[in-house]
């Protein structure tokens, strides 16, 4: 496994992958301390409820989201962001399809090991 991304990478030339039914992803750069992925979601698709150890920040590009974080729901929109602390349950339902950059650290190694 790579421990770090090229310097440069343009979407036109990276692979998407599905990791759910409406969901692709597309990683942006990482290395050990840190990873950004952008993620696509259709209307009505569901991030499912889940906790990983990393710190994941998420800013909301394109598109509306009904988030629950720590048991909170809250609806955000393009320019709005949140922040997921280790270990916190968490999951996104897309109101509106559109785009996620979320950011982690340390980078997220299950998404590498495909």
């Amino acid at each position: 496994m790579e421990t770090r991304s090229e310097s440069y990478l343009f979407a036109d030339k990276l692979a998407w992958e599905n990791p759910a039914p409406g969901i692709t992803r597309q990683i942006m750069g990482y290395d050990g301390q840190i990873m950004m992925v952008k993620v696509r979601f259709e209307k009505g698709a569901v991030g499912t409820p889940h906790v990983h150890y990393h710190s994941q920040a998420t800013y909301v590009a394109s598109g509306r989201f009904e988030f629950e974080i720590g048991g909170k729901k809250s609806v955000v929109g393009p320019g709005d962001g949140c922040y997921m602390e280790p270990d916190e349950l968490h999951s996104c339902v897309c109101l509106e399809a559109g785009d996620l950059i979320d950011v982690f650290t340390p980078h997220r190694a299950d998404f590498l090991s495909k």
